[in-house]
């Protein structure tokens, strides 16, 4: 019994020690904020704490002018021109439909009762639009995990409902991949058996094969903490890794497995450095090079990669992707925060610190 209260108080003052044992390996000295020695992300041209857009992982100035009409006005006729010109191919129907159920439920979590009318009229007065009909599926999964807690009667009852959502949106826009990607976490949620989510896995890669967000919310199910395994997720990832075409996203999934399973308490100082990690970190590295600029899931593995690079102190690596999504921080693994800014901003630190403390300035980051 001893040695179980030693493990587990060795485990606590390592959580507690860790992140400062990185900096000191990595030469950086902590120094109060304001203080002349303090790294200031400001000299970069980083925006401020405060001001960081947690709704969007990257740009979408079309999105954005349609939500601030569409929440200013409670008139949903925008969002259901926005959708209806945007195609079912590709990765930005499914971010735009997450944006506006998200923001519905944002609205009725903060005016309970009131908020996110604007939805409630789209599906009432236009119930055969699909676009209303895949929002309306989003938002119910969002408010299942939003205000349920998961196994619960109330949690059931409202992924149920989704379900039936997504069936309506799937007649509505035969060969439109979303509805089914959306009924992805209505599996997860409701513990579909492995046949069943094979059976909708396939409806969804007929329509999509080489979709990033449908691949995302799959590993989502497969992972050890819902209805996998380690070796699930691996090898789901590294499978669509190996057959992505160049130029896809898709090789950088390994590295979300890894950190779908990342430990809570890291008592390996070189964890970060390891074959496992190294191995998918470079993979996502290609991924990104690879990649087209305008691709609208580039910021989700971008977001990732700040994480990573910063725990394996590559602090010139990490400042050059924090150039490229500096601004949004709608994206894992900051939206597993209950501060979003904050804790990115954190991570944003250390990189300009780690940066600092081995030569780098402003002037000798690329742009």
């Amino acid at each position: 019994m001893e040695i179980l209260w030693f493990l587990i108080a060795m485990a606590m003052l390592a959580a507690v020690i860790g992140p400062v044992m990185m900096r000191r390996r990595a030469g950086i000295r902590l120094a109060a904020p304001g203080s002349p020695d303090a790294a200031d992300p400001d000299t970069y041209g980083f925006v401020r704490q405060e001001q960081l857009d947690v709704r969007l992982p990257g740009p979408d100035q079309d999105l954005l002018d349609v939500l601030d009409v569409v929440q200013r006005t409670q008139d949903w006729r925008a969002a259901a021109q926005l959708l209806a010109g945007t195609p079912k191919e590709g990765e930005v129907r499914w971010q735009r439909v997450q944006a506006f159920a998200g923001a519905a439920s944002l609205e009725l979590a903060q005016q309970p009762g009131t908020g996110g009318a604007w939805l409630r009229t789209w599906r009432s007065e236009s119930p055969k639009d699909a676009g209303g009909a895949q929002v309306h599926a989003e938002f119910l999964v969002q408010q299942a995990w939003r205000t349920a807690a998961a196994g619960t009667d109330e949690f059931r009852i409202i992924l149920e409902e989704a379900r039936a959502v997504c069936s309506e949106a799937a007649l509505l826009a035969p060969g439109d991949p979303v509805p089914y990607i959306t009924d992805l976490a209505v599996a997860r949620g409701l513990g579909d058996s492995h046949e069943q989510f094979d059976q909708l896995w396939a409806k969804v890669i007929d329509r999509a094969p080489d979709h990033m967000g449908a691949h995302l919310a799959a590993l989502h199910h497969l992972c050890e903490k819902w209805h996998g395994s380690r070796d699930d997720a691996d090898h789901f990832a590294t499978t669509a890794a190996a057959r992505a075409p160049r130029g896809s996203l898709l090789a950088a999934l390994p590295l979300f497995a890894v950190y779908e399973h990342l430990p809570e308490v890291n008592l390996v100082g070189s964890f970060y450095q390891s074959a496992v990690v190294t191995k998918a970190l470079e993979g996502a590295l290609y991924a990104v090079h690879s990649a087209r600029a305008d691709d609208p899931m580039l910021a989700h593995v971008r977001h990732l990669l700040v994480l990573f690079l910063v725990r394996s102190e590559r602090w010139a690596e990490a400042m050059n992707q924090l150039v490229h999504v500096d601004g949004h921080v709608g994206a894992l693994p900051w939206t597993h925060s209950s501060d979003p800014a904050a804790e990115y901003a954190v991570y944003r630190a250390l990189a300009v610190a780690g940066y600092e403390a081995n030569g780098g300035n402003p002037a000798t980051l690329p742009r």
